[in-house]
């Protein structure tokens, strides 16, 4: 069931533009995640697709037929919000079959698709139950239950799990996962968290203020995002980024980041990267996104690497994470005062001790200072 967004715009009252101009394209099956800070405009552009608000500007078209301004009842999507939305005075089996008691369907049928949906979602044993008596989790399978019961051609989820706690949400990932490869039904999935984004989705859409920013499968933004703010918001723990500049030596493009004392950081950059750099003719000053998991670390001063002092380590299970301070004067890293390194759980760097930086291979993002774009 593909979904088409094509140059919408969500304006509320004269000034606040909700969302700007938001061409998509969702493809039949696809479980496609809009993701972003809150006021993005991800649930607005979810209730939108859902018919539940109007749009200001531009079309939206499901399976290829405009649906602008056709009523949500008639745009055969099934929603799940965040609040659970369930009748306290029904039993669970009561709270599934509703819509399909309401629809006038024949009660061996209805019974035959609770009892199918029940199975699906492992809620067998609490079909007599009401909401009062069930835990969280159990409620969003039952919320989920009403959804898939109907049998749409669209599942609207928004943050479905945020009310969840930690190892509930955990759970709830994999029964979601395993739920739409069974069922394949086009979904579109609002949150926040990029973890659950990142293991659930087909495709990731990153908004900001109203605007869409990337689309891309999990991995295309984890290791190529567009921009400093992605780079920054995909990802736990965020992307070290390190201001620097472009230096030309002996044939080799560099990008270096110099320190107080002694040589500081010096990145060669591969000739396909290098060529893609010098095409943007504007870029001088750049920064190096390197994320925690891709610093190699040094005990021994090593040419052409970050020197760092260890603050103190976050044991975090199978990884650990120094924290690691820059010399005093130096100054290079946007957006705190401090690099994380992943090493492992049996690593020992003392508090204080000294080690030496440098991005694995090409494991790294370099994107436009001034303008914070992606280049290379």
């Amino acid at each position: 069931m593909t979904i088409v967004l094509s140059n919408v715009t969500k304006v509320y009252g004269t000034k606040h533009v909700a969302v700007r101009d938001l061409n998509l394209e969702i493809q039949d099956g696809e479980f496609f995640t809009l993701l972003g800070p809150s006021g993005c405009g991800k649930t607005t552009t979810l209730r939108m697709i859902a018919g539940l608000e109007s749009v200001t500007g531009g079309t939206i078209s499901i399976r290829g037929q405009d649906v602008t301004t056709v009523p949500a009842r008639h745009r055969d999507v099934a929603m799940v919000f965040q609040s659970y939305a369930l009748y306290p005075h029904m039993t669970v089996y009561e709270n599934i079959a509703l819509n399909l008691k309401v629809k006038k369907l024949p009660k061996q049928e209805i019974n035959q698709r609770v009892q199918r949906v029940a199975q699906l979602l492992q809620i067998e044993a609490i079909l007599d139950r009401k909401p009062g008596q069930l835990s969280g989790g159990q409620r969003q399978r039952v919320a989920l239950g009403r959804a898939i019961v109907r049998r749409p051609n669209v599942f609207l989820m928004d943050e479905p799990l945020s009310n969840l706690d930690l190892k509930l949400r955990e759970e709830m990932r994999t029964e979601l996962k395993k739920l739409h490869e069974e069922l394949r039904i086009t979904t579109v999935y609002v949150t926040h968290d990029q973890s659950e984004a990142l293991v659930l989705s087909d495709r990731i859409a990153i908004m900001r203020d109203g605007r869409l920013l990337q689309v891309g499968n999990p991995h295309d933004v984890y290791m190529r995002p567009a921009d400093i703010f992605v780079a920054r918001f995909i990802g736990s723990p965020s992307i070290n980024l390190i201001d620097g500049r472009l230096r030309f030596e002996n044939g080799t493009l560099f990008v270096e980041v110099p320190v107080s004392q002694g040589e500081g950081l010096r990145v060669p950059l591969p000739p396909e990267i290098a060529r893609k750099v010098e095409t943007n003719g504007s870029v001088e000053d750049i920064t190096i996104g390197i994320r925690a998991e891709d610093f190699v670390l040094s005990r021994e001063p090593q040419v052409g690497q970050l020197p760092a002092c260890v603050e103190f380590i976050q044991p975090m299970g199978a990884v650990s994470y120094a924290i690691l301070r820059l010399p005093d004067g130096v100054t290079p890293i946007r957006e705190r005062d401090h690099l994380v390194a992943a090493i492992g759980p049996d690593d020992y760097l003392p508090r204080g001790s000294h080690v030496w930086l440098a991005p694995r291979g090409q494991r790294f993002c370099l994107f436009d200072s001034a303008t914070g774009v992606a280049v290379g």
